[in-house]
C-alpha cells in the first residue's frame, strides 16, 4: 500500500507538468502529492512493510516532486539571483552526496533524518504562503534549513551512519 501512495505522489508530479502553474488543479495535484509525501512512510511501518525497494522509490518521487515543483514555480516566483545561487549550490551539495555514496558506498544512499523532513515540509508549504509571505524570506529560511540538512547528510554519509 505505501509503495501505491508513493506511485501516486510521481503520477501528481508528471501531471502538475501539464498544469497551469498556481491554477487550481496545480494546488489539488500539489496537495496530494504533498500529502501522499508524508502518508507512505507512515502507512509502510504501521503496516510493517518497510522495504529497501520502497526506501528508493520514496526517494525518487521526492526527487521528481522537487525537480517538478522547482521547473514549474521557479519561472513565476521573480526571486533575486542570490537565492538562485543558493538553490544551485544546495543542488551541488545533494548531487555530490549520491554521487559519493555510490561511488564509496557502492548504493545509493539518502539520508531521512529530522533536517531533510523539515526541509520538505518547509518547501512544501512555501506555494502556499505566497499571498502571505515575501517570498524572498519565506525562501531563504528554506534554503538554510536545506543547506544544514544537506551538509549534515554528506557527514553521515562520510561516517556512514546513514
Amino acid at each position: 500500500m505505501a509503495n501505491v501512495i508513493t506511485t501516486i505522489r510521481i503520477l501528481c508530479s508528471v501531471a502538475l507538468l501539464f498544469c497551469a502553474v498556481l491554477s487550481p488543479w496545480f494546488f489539488v495535484l500539489y496537495l496530494i502529492a504533498g500529502v501522499s509525501d508524508m502518508v507512505d512512510g507512515w502507512v509502510a511501518c504501521k503496516t510493517n512493510t518497510v522495504s529497501d525497494f520502497g526506501s528508493k522509490l520514496d526517494t525518487f518521487a521526492d526527487i521528481l516532486f522537487v525537480v517538478v515543483c522547482l521547473v514549474k514555480l521557479l519561472p513565476v516566483l521573480h526571486l533575486p539571483v542570490w537565492i538562485y545561487v543558493w538553490i544551485g549550490i544546495i543542488a551541488c551539495i545533494k548531487v555530490f552526496n549520491i554521487v559519493y555514496s555510490y561511488f564509496v558506498w557502492k548504493q545509493f544512499l539518502a539520508d531521512h533524518s529530522i533536517l531533510n523532513k523539515v526541509t520538505g515540509a518547509l518547501l512544501f508549504l512555501l506555494p502556499l504562503t505566497l499571498t502571505v509571505i515575501n517570498v524572498k524570506y519565506s525562501a531563504a529560511v528554506v534554503c538554510a534549513v536545506a543547506t544544514v540538512a544537506a551538509v549534515k547528510e554528506g557527514i553521515r554519509l562520510r561516517e556512514k551512519t546513514i
